[in-house]
């Protein structure tokens, strides 16, 4: 159990379910933390979608997109979190998201991370790494990786 416990939400199932572990195993608060990733088009947007029908890339239309979508997921979460005595709260940075998380980590007093991880193998991980690898082995605290 930790009282404090990051969970980086980017809209997809496997950050909701690191989420939920999450507010099951957090003594008073889970913190959503999502990060608008401008060198990524797509990060931010948890389906796929057509980019030709999308604010362009960067535009302040894109990053007012990107925030409407962060705020979808939270109010999602915050949503799971009713009635379990357990307070959320969210935060949204804007950069790459390994760096961001554990930053903030760094800045803030929490005791646990816990992120969500696709467990993809391959040469792009080993060339780029995943956000979860990268976070499990900068972050302060202990992390948490849930598939």
């Amino acid at each position: 159990m930790a009282d404090t416990i990051l969970v980086p939400v980017d809209g997809s199932p496997l950050s909701k379910r690191a989420f939920e572990e999450a507010l099951g195993d957090a003594e008073s608060t889970v913190i959503a933390f999502h990060v608008i990733d401008p060198s990524d088009p797509g990060y931010s947007a948890p389906l796929d979608v057509d980019v030709s029908l999308e604010p362009l890339h960067g535009s302040s239309e894109w990053y007012e997109k990107a925030e409407q979508i962060a705020d979808e997921i939270f109010e999602e979460l915050t949503a799971l979190a009713d009635g379990t005595g357990v307070d959320v709260e969210t935060e949204t940075r804007r950069g790459d998201p390994a760096r961001a998380i554990v930053e903030y980590a760094q800045d803030t007093d929490v005791d646990a991370i816990y992120v969500g991880s696709h467990g993809r193998s391959g040469e792009t991980n080993l060339l780029l790494g995943s956000v979860a690898e990268l976070v499990a082995t900068r972050a302060p605290v202990s992390v948490t990786i849930v598939r």
